[in-house]
């Protein structure tokens, strides 16, 4: 127990730390939320990471989709790395840089009311940012409560209070260049964990061959009648796994948390390197989440299950999974999942409270608002927002009204829906109109809350609000194309402006001179 603490103390203290140190860095705006857009590709890479993988993802995806799909939850793991990262940093993050630069935006809502010259559009987009980001945020709490609980016994109030209120010091004192300092050391703790908590659990099962073996051995009647499911290559559920896949890894390209990294590396020269480091990072810790979480069924006898599902719940899985390791190992799952909840906490509250003070408060609530006034506004409202997601968090664990994962699928279908293909065609597509934008928002905005309402009306495979996720990014991509041919046409000089930043010309010395042939 004493090294256990120490390490949490340490741990917060670096933190904190770092955050106090960081306040140079958060005088103006700029600074504040985008780290003056000087951030390295290594900074920016691990911040795209942490952000991305979060205590949802060990104990609430891991868990849920490790008992459903075996082995076979490690594609999803894999999609998060390959689609997830390295190709949504190559489709968007040049493009996001170098045009979000050019048009003086510091949001996602921002971006889309300059591209698009309208400032309706910006107002709708961060409302819907603020709604969908505190389910999301009140996720977090929950997988870490339950590993909290196993490894201290200290009730789970207890839990979320002190870890929100340390995420919010160091994020109003350092701002974004605090987080992304703290990302990457947070980062290295999720790599070097992840891989020695695998190693503990499989060596625990008699090393990985033994455990591939029991897996093949298992059987559950109200999941699948194919023998071996749960240790093939695409699981039980083939069709239900591309859901998810989907889902986790094309979600992040709409997810403005993760969209706004891009807005603060250092050039778009930098981008390729952070794009190769991302990956790595997600082939390690995604990877190495759903591959341990694929296992989960080997602990049957000790979690208890009723009716093909875990007692507790998916979200005790991973926790059952990890109960028995030696105090020092379960000391490093804590901070590893500590390190995954904060760093996805704090970019959470970082763009929600710099969205609604920039893109809503901002002009039209409050005219001709001083740089110092706005700073202020940003810092009251991440505690705001922080509170809010607190209460909720308590709440829903008292009340026990879902899981982890649920929470999480109706907050990433609705935010990726809504923005992932306004925003790539934004950047892509000069005919891309301001009401293809509309439509599309609140589409997925309409069905992702119709799904939390009347879940039982839906088609049976939209049930599920990862599905019902997927299927808005998809709709997404086809709807903007769609309205915007049918809608009236942006203004040419509006888009050429928008897209000059593409077409810079740049001058060159000439060393001989050529005729005409």
């Amino acid at each position: 127990m004493i090294i256990k603490l120490l390490m949490l103390v340490i741990f917060f203290g670096v933190m904190v730390g770092i955050g106090l140190y960081c306040r140079k860095h958060a005088t103006d705006v700029n600074g504040f939320v985008l780290g003056g857009r000087s951030v390295g590709p290594w900074l920016t890479a691990f911040a795209y990471g942490t952000s991305y993988f979060s205590a949802v993802i060990f104990v609430g995806y891991a868990g849920q989709f490790g008992w459903k799909f075996g082995i076979a939850s490690t594609w999803i793991g894999l999609g998060n790395a390959f689609l997830g990262s390295l190709l949504a940093w190559s489709v968007l993050g040049r493009r996001t840089r170098v045009m979000t630069q050019h048009l003086k935006s510091a949001t996602m809502p921002e971006f889309f009311g300059k591209r698009f010259n309208s400032k309706s559009l910006k107002t709708v987009a961060s409302i819907i940012i603020f709604v969908f980001l505190i389910p999301y945020t009140a996720s977090l709490y929950n997988g870490l409560s339950r590993l909290f609980g196993m490894a201290f016994n200290i009730d789970y109030t207890v839990c979320v209070i002190v870890m929100a209120v340390l995420t919010g010091v160091y994020v109003i004192a350092g701002g974004y260049m605090a987080t992304a300092i703290n990302d990457f050391i947070q980062g290295i703790i999720m790599i070097f964990g992840i891989i020695a908590v695998i190693a503990a659990v499989l060596s625990g099962e008699g090393g990985f061959t033994a455990a591939l073996k029991g897996l093949s051995e298992v059987t559950d009647s109200t999941a699948t009648d194919m023998p071996g499911a749960f240790n093939s290559f695409f699981g039980p559920d083939p069709l239900g796994l591309l859901g998810v896949i989907l889902l986790t890894s094309l979600g992040t390209w709409g997810l403005p948390q993760m969209v706004q990294k891009y807005y603060s590396i250092k050039s778009e020269k930098q981008v390729n390197k952070g794009m190769i480091i991302s990956t790595v990072f997600a082939v390690i810790v995604a990877g190495g989440c759903y591959f341990l979480g694929g296992f989960g069924r080997l602990f049957a006898d000790r979690i208890g299950v009723e009716n093909g599902i875990p007692v507790g719940g998916f979200d005790a899985v991973i926790p059952a999974m990890l109960k028995d390791l030696p105090d020092l190992l379960i000391g490093v799952v804590v901070i590893l999942v500590l390190s995954a909840s904060m760093s996805t906490l704090s970019s959470l509250v970082l763009t929600s409270s710099s969205t609604l003070t920039l893109d809503l408060i901002k002009d039209n609530f409050v005219k001709n608002m001083s740089e110092k006034k706005q700073l202020r506004i940003i810092r009251a409202l991440i505690v705001v927002f922080i509170a809010i997601s607190v209460v909720i968090a308590i709440v829903q664990y008292k009340s026990n009204v879902t899981f982890i994962a649920q929470l999480m699928g109706v907050s990433w279908g609705a935010l990726a829906g809504a923005f992932l293909a306004p925003f790539m065609y934004g950047l892509y597509w000069k005919k891309t109109t301001a009401a293809a934008c509309f439509v599309s928002f609140i589409f997925s905005s309409v069905v992702m809350i119709l799904n939390m309402l009347i879940r039982p009306y839906f088609p049976i495979i939209l049930q599920s609000p990862i599905n019902a996720g997927a299927f808005c990014m998809i709709a997404g991509l086809i709807i903007v194309p769609l309205v915007s041919i049918i809608t009236k046409k942006p203004e040419k000089t509006l888009v050429d402006d928008a897209f000059a930043c593409y077409d810079k010309k740049v001058l060159v010395k000439q060393t001989e001179a050529l005729g005409d042939e």
